[in-house]
């Protein structure tokens, strides 16, 4: 179901940006989208290599990776479980996991801190099963997310991705060093105090000045949100045509706008913004949105 696939590149008008290009792995798939799809490509690729039929993954309620990795296994013929942090809720993102027929297992904030035991405790003794970090944290998302530097026909002086765990980040460095191109990778991390990005990314490739972080436009921390933001996403997507959300591609798209701004990009530069998918965290938030 992985097979090699291009997610085109756009050219969007954001005044007063001229030359800003979104590669839209938001387009790969309704439900296994964007970085989500990288992700659990080479991760199926070695559950099934080492043949196991059962996927066990962890997230929030309203965790894009469990609707993928929900969506993902069905359509590979695997049973999948997930550990949901937090008390037991129904919205249309577990939903849509459970139509796809993976178990929910809701543990409360101090258990789920610890997954390795989580997942000892429940299937220590199983060996069908395969062990999957939140947001498919792992060498091989690092390597599928590689590949988006490998599919671009044109050179830009920088990239700009949303981070939350540092993956696609990583693999975004690995695939700028990799090819030797002088781009620069510019982080957004959507976590209040999200410096600690620079480290996961180093447990997956050599940092280099190729990296730059940003890590002021948090919005309040991770899912958090304000009027501006809001009001930003309303804009934008009128403006261009392209839905964002508020979790990750807001915050990456207002911080290209505003370090523009700043003099830290100049109108000549070429930008490419990799956006993520994630789209059905709107879901969420829709009691966020005020319209006129």
């Amino acid at each position: 179901m992985f097979e090699k696939i291009y997610s085109p590149v756009q050219k969007i008008d954001l005044h007063p940006l001229s030359n800003l290009y979104v590669k839209r792995d938001d387009l790969i798939d309704p439900y296994i989208s964007g970085n989500k799809w990288r992700k659990l490509k080479y991760i199926l690729q070695k559950a099934k290599a080492e043949q196991k039929n059962h996927l066990v993954t962890f997230g929030g309620a309203y965790s894009n990776h469990l609707v993928a990795t929900a969506a993902a296994a069905a359509r590979s013929r695997l049973q999948a479980t997930a550990f949901v942090r937090g008390e037991e809720v129904n919205n249309q993102m577990l939903l849509i996991c459970s139509l796809y027929g993976m178990k929910l297992i809701f543990v409360d904030r101090e258990s789920y801190k610890n997954k390795v035991d989580l997942y000892k405790q429940y299937f220590d003794s199983d060996d069908s099963t395969y062990f999957i970090d939140e947001g498919g944290a792992s060498a091989e998302a690092v390597q599928g997310c590689s590949e988006i530097i490998l599919e671009l026909t044109k050179t830009y002086d920088h990239i700009f991705v949303a981070a939350g765990t540092g993956t696609t980040a990583a693999g975004l460095l690995k695939g700028i060093q990799d090819a030797g191109l002088n781009t620069k990778l510019h982080v957004v991390p959507v976590l209040k105090g999200g410096s600690f990005i620079a480290d996961e990314i180093a447990g997956y490739t050599t940092l280099s000045d190729h990296l730059i972080l940003h890590t002021d436009y948090h919005f309040g921390g991770y899912a958090r949100t304000t009027p501006e933001l809001l009001d930003f996403i309303k804009k934008f997507s009128k403006q261009t045509g392209v839905l964002i959300d508020p979790v990750y591609t807001a915050k990456m798209f207002y911080a290209i706008l505003d370090l523009y701004q700043q003099n830290q990009i100049l109108t000549t530069d070429r930008i490419l913004a990799i956006h993520t998918g994630g789209l059905l965290g709107l879901l969420g938030m829709k009691d966020k949105f005020h319209f006129a």
